[in-house]
């Protein structure tokens, strides 16, 4: 979309001439008002989810701050076995220990032992990481509590 009064094609200054053509266009050609300059909504967006969510759990946001630094215990689970004290004391290094997880299968993101989703092992920087794929909700973790 170029404009003969935007060489530059920049498509930043398209979208503003259209906006603008929109307003101007839906605007009673008797007020000739500015048109109205947009601002970052991102914080008021942010906010107001976060109010909404909060009054929707009836939690306050001061009710919130007084856990924000509560320190929680994450693991990151990529498969368990159980073995005998006899082959745990014959391990040594470069021993394999093989484990029920198979390969390419999701690892388990635990916080404080509950499963609170799955994920993918990542490498940023030289350093290993975890891509969250599948985040489980409160129902679904009843719904395990329930099975076991």
């Amino acid at each position: 979309m170029t404009d003969e009064s935007n060489p530059s094609g920049d498509a930043a200054d398209d979208w503003a001439a259209a906006l603008a053509e929109q307003t101007a266009s839906s605007a009673p050609a008797t007020a000739a008002a500015p048109a109205p300059v947009a601002a970052p909504a991102t914080s008021q967006v942010f906010q107001q989810i976060q109010e909404t969510a909060s009054a929707a759990a009836g939690v306050t946001p001061s009710d919130l701050a007084r856990v924000m630094d509560v320190p929680v215990q994450l693991t990151a689970e990529i498969g368990r076995t159980r073995i005998t004290i006899k082959s745990l004391l014959q391990l040594s290094q470069g021993s394999v220990v093989e484990l029920d997880g198979l390969a390419g299968q999701p690892l388990d993101v635990l916080i404080n032992g509950y499963l609170i989703a799955q994920g993918e092992v990542v490498v940023v920087n030289d350093k290993y990481g975890i891509r969250l794929t599948d985040i489980i909700t409160p129902s679904e973790r009843m719904q395990k509590l329930a099975r076991s």
